[in-house]
């Protein structure tokens, strides 16, 4: 049974979060150091592979009215070449999703300073959670 894996792509890192494999609960999992989109790939490559991920949910940023943004034009590109090596991917809205990301770690006396990776394993998490809650009620 395979679980799904949830994508917050930015310029400089990539949050990513894990489903179990019954995909009802999201977990924060790592951050990647962007380089270069390949690299990204490549070590997502093997995340997909080790832990048996049969779905990505990348966050689509909108902007705060629905609009298309210059981040909406990078993660399309970022989709579509996952999409092109056989992946399957989804979009979520993920408006707002650091900034509930930051709110909950403040809430856990988390400092958000200097734990920005953090930061984005959790927005990925809320981008995959809003996800599965979605699907639970289909």
């Amino acid at each position: 049974m395979g679980r799904y894996l949830g994508i917050d792509n930015g310029e400089k890192r990539v949050g990513l979060a894990l489903s179990d494999p019954l995909k009802i609960i999201a977990t924060p999992f790592r951050t990647l150091l962007v380089h270069n989109t390949n690299q990204v790939i490549r070590e997502l490559d093997k995340i997909i592979d080790e832990q048996d991920v049969e779905l990505i949910v990348v966050g689509n940023p909108l902007g705060m009215k629905g609009q298309q943004t210059a981040q909406t034009k990078r993660t399309m590109e970022f989709t579509d070449k996952l999409r092109d090596i056989g992946y399957k991917v989804m979009l979520e809205d993920e408006r707002l999703s650091s900034v509930s990301a930051k709110r909950a770690m403040i809430e856990q006396e988390i400092k958000t300073g200097y734990n920005k990776e953090l930061i984005d394993q959790t927005a990925a998490a809320i981008i995959l959670q809003q996800f599965l809650d979605k699907q639970s009620r289909m």
